[in-house]
């Protein structure tokens, strides 16, 4: 029988109403769960400067806890300890009403507001975030901004807990708006060149590629190990990006050149290219670079759309040398290094298996 398009489109607007519904409910749900942890979060941290409660209090209390609602989950002695973690780590970006007492009581978040360093960054993601998401912030980071760094990103980028995970390893706060560009002469629009500041990075760890050395000279290999791994490269490079091709074909004056990596930024609007290089950073990258991004200005690039950007990722570099690189061109350009699962720093071990233990789990 055949489907008319009446039918498809009611289809289509009920799936999106049952959808819309879910995620709500979704929401609403985990925002009742971060109001209860606070407040057990809040009675605990008391409980512990009243009436100084060690840790065997707190195993009492969990066990206690299930006896009187058997099946209970989210109790547990540590589960406990992280929320009063999370009520500790936050009270002091929190105003909390006076008329809000002592004793346990599911706190209303309409009662506990942010104080105004941190309302407008915070107040449309803080509650949108898991539990276990906001303790895998809390145990990874020290200082506020990092921490609204990391809560705002997994909001809005939807960022599943090992996604997190990886970014707080890659130390994606620090390194992101850290590469060494040339936009403040390039991008003359303040909100665009903030924008693509902070859409790359000075290093990627891509943990998901082992190069044995014989292969460090060849970029394809490289290319190749990036390409079947996509979903996990644009993770790395966050949820902006949307993949176009690899080996881009270009026809310039009847000459073919090929771009390593295509990609369209949704954020940025705009076109960017990653060219691959398995050794040190070299000037003479610039030219090449520039060449193409002046003819995807030219061949590829909708009128709607911002000039295009490119991006050298190399095995290394030395800043001053790439400063100096820049001088004289007039296309936004970046240069950025990355790390494979075959030298991790000491930081990442433990965290990946090595080369070794890959290749056995290979066989």
């Amino acid at each position: 029988m055949e489907i008319s398009n009446s039918h498809l489109s009611n289809i289509k607007a009920l799936k999106s109403a049952i959808l819309q519904s879910r995620y709500q409910a979704a929401s609403l749900a985990n925002k009742e769960l971060l109001r209860l942890y606070f407040a057990v979060g809040k009675f605990i941290s008391q409980k512990i400067d009243e009436e100084k409660w060690g840790a065997k209090v707190i195993e009492n209390l969990s066990s206690d806890l299930q006896m009187e609602l058997p099946g209970l989950r989210g109790f547990s002695a540590t589960n406990m300890k992280r929320m009063r973690l999370f009520f500790e780590s936050w009270e002091d970006h929190f105003l909390i009403s006076p008329s809000v007492t002592a004793k346990l009581e599911v706190l209303d978040l309409q009662d506990i507001v942010f104080s105004p360093s941190v309302t407008a960054k915070l107040e449309n993601s803080f509650l949108n975030v898991s539990f276990t998401h906001h303790i895998e912030v809390l145990q990874s980071t020290k200082v506020l901004e990092e921490r609204i760094f990391y809560i705002q990103k997994t909001a809005s980028e939807f960022w599943s807990l090992s996604t997190l995970k990886n970014h707080l390893n890659n130390q994606t706060f620090q390194k992101t708006g850290s590469l060494p560009n040339n936009f403040s002469k390039t991008i003359l629009n303040d909100e665009v060149r903030q924008k693509a500041l902070q859409s790359f990075k000075d290093e990627y760890l891509l943990d998901f590629i082992n190069i044995e050395d014989n292969d460090e000279k060849d970029e394809r290999v490289l290319e190749s190990e990036i390409v079947q791994n996509i979903k996990k490269f644009l993770m790395s490079l966050g949820s902006d990006f949307a993949f176009i091709a690899n080996q881009y074909r270009l026809i310039v004056e009847d000459e073919e050149y090929f771009l390593d990596l295509l990609f369209f930024n949704r954020r940025l609007q705009c076109l960017v290219v990653f060219e691959l290089k398995t050794g040190k950073f070299k000037p003479e990258y610039m030219g090449k670079m520039n060449f193409y991004l002046s003819a995807l200005d030219e061949y590829v690039k909708q009128p709607h759309e911002q000039p295009s950007i490119g991006i050298i990722l190399c095995k290394e570099k030395k800043n001053k040398v790439v400063e100096f690189s820049f001088r004289d061109f007039n296309k936004a350009m970046g240069v950025a290094t990355y790390k494979t699962s075959t030298e991790l720093p000491a930081a990442y071990k433990g965290v990946l298996p090595d080369v070794e233990t890959l290749k056995k789990l290979m066989d």
